[in-house]
């Protein structure tokens, strides 16, 4: 997400990043390339202008230019403005402390807005709350039937009564049954057009007042740049919406509509979506996104992804491999599986600090996810013994493990060339020490 940008950033920012002295010219220069990263992702002009106008008052103003080390200074504030030009601090959802919690969700057609419905849902329920969908959507052809689908893959209750129903009649009859069924949480999806109209909106204040939101979130999507700031503003002179739900942002978002829509509206970014499947949604944290835009990683993610799909105790044992070298294509194919479950293999390197450079490379490399399933089919079609010492790996072997995994045998020596720079990286990572980027994409070629 936003690569265009955070390369056009990084490279605006290298001239100074490394610089002993600066002057109010290196600033100023500075400025004018970043003004124009900004402008390119299709960020709000005002909102540029403010922004760089801001960043130069501080690097001016706060001793930037005589202080020690004045390049990393500038980076710093440039960080902190980006952060708060994203919304600042996070904000979670306003969940209620007791009964029934109730999210109104709204958007125009095509922003993704009953698939986010499901993700949110399902986001809720792996945090451990009890959530259900209200099918409110009854404009749209099979509408209704997408979000039962939905539902269903999601492992939450969908409450609908058919395309024909009014929906502000389906939205109070959901809220009862949610709270009958002792649902802490309802996600109502409310219909949407293809363009901020009067009928839409006259019908999404009824569903409003039928249900009482605690919170109403518009769903955008990010591909639109401008276009949709615009409906966030259209949206929010006739219905007060909380926050937002950004779409698509894993696509080619070039960054304006999450740049833009918090000093347009003054409504934060709650969540966004990042990926096609349920999955795919993550809180919006400002800080730590501007931390990915800068190419500064984003540790705090890539360990609560972590977290979230490693054993404690498991892990425990494999640092123990990993210190003492006896990591095996076995614990590989495992943790392998594992990466897999934390999402695209690109999306995790890029939360890696250090790895923007070789981020172009490592995509290249990497890019194809059908390459993980070969290496599977590889490690599966070697012996319990061959897992264990690849070194006992000779020709006539080679040639039967590719034979069964329907691969090359140059594909087997590679994978057994790579196994072997992975355990060395991984020995490194053990022992607290964070190997050289270049390093690790020798590893993976």
């Amino acid at each position: 997400m936003f690569d265009q940008l955070s390369d056009r950033l990084q490279e605006a920012l290298a001239g100074v990043r490394s610089r002993g002295t600066l002057s109010e010219a290196d600033v100023d220069a500075a400025m004018r390339e970043v003004r124009l990263a900004l402008l390119e992702a299709d960020v709000n002009f005002k909102v540029v202008k403010d922004f760089t106008a801001r960043v130069k008052e501080r690097c001016l103003g706060a001793g930037v230019v005589d202080a020690l080390n004045p390049g990393q200074q500038v980076v710093k504030i440039v960080s902190e403005e980006l952060a708060e030009l994203l919304g600042g601090a996070s904000r979670d959802l306003a969940l209620a402390p007791s009964g029934t919690t109730v999210i109104l969700m709204a958007g125009l057609q095509g922003s993704g807005k009953t698939t986010a419905c499901a993700k949110l849902a399902r986001h809720l329920a792996a945090a451990g709350r009890a959530p259900a969908l209200a099918a409110c959507d009854l404009q749209r052809p099979a509408a209704v039937e997408q979000l039962v689908t939905l539902g269903q893959r999601a492992k939450v209750p969908v409450y609908e009564r058919g395309a024909g129903a009014d929906p502000v009649e389906v939205a109070g009859w959901a809220r009862r049954q949610a709270a009958a069924d002792g649902r802490d949480v309802l996600i109502v999806d409310t219909a949407g057009r293809l363009h901020v109209d009067e009928e839409l909106m006259d019908e999404l204040a009824r569903v409003r007042d039928a249900v009482r939101p605690h919170d109403i979130l518009l769903v955008l999507d990010a591909m639109t740049g401008q276009d949709a700031v615009n409906v966030a503003e259209a949206f929010a002179e006739r219905v007060d919406f909380d926050g937002v739900v950004l779409t698509k942002l894993d696509g080619d978002a070039r960054g304006g509509a999450a740049l833009s829509v918090r000093s347009v509206t003054g409504k934060p970014i709650l969540f966004a979506s990042v990926g096609e499947k349920l999955d795919a949604l993550e809180r919006f944290h400002p800080e730590r996104m501007a931390g990915r835009i800068l190419g500064m990683g984003d540790v705090l993610s890539l360990i609560e992804k972590a977290e979230q799909v490693t054993d404690e105790r498991r892990a425990r044992e494999l640092e123990r491999k990993m210190r003492r070298q006896e990591f095996t294509l076995d614990d590989f194919l495992e943790q392998l599986r594992q990466v897999r479950k934390m999402g695209p293999l690109t999306s995790i390197l890029g939360l890696m600090p250090g790895m923007g450079k070789a981020m172009r490379q490592i995509r290249q490399a990497a890019a194809d996810e059908r390459d993980l399933d070969r290496i599977e089919a590889i490690i599966l079609s070697m012996t319990p013994a061959e897992r264990a010492r690849p070194e006992i790996i000779d020709g006539s072997r080679r040639k039967r493990i590719a034979r069964g995994s329907g691969t090359t045998v140059q594909a087997v020596n590679q994978l057994v060339k790579q196994f072997g720079q992975m355990r060395k990286l991984m020995a490194q990572l053990a022992k607290g020490r964070m190997p050289d980027p270049q390093q690790l994409l020798r590893g993976m070629q």
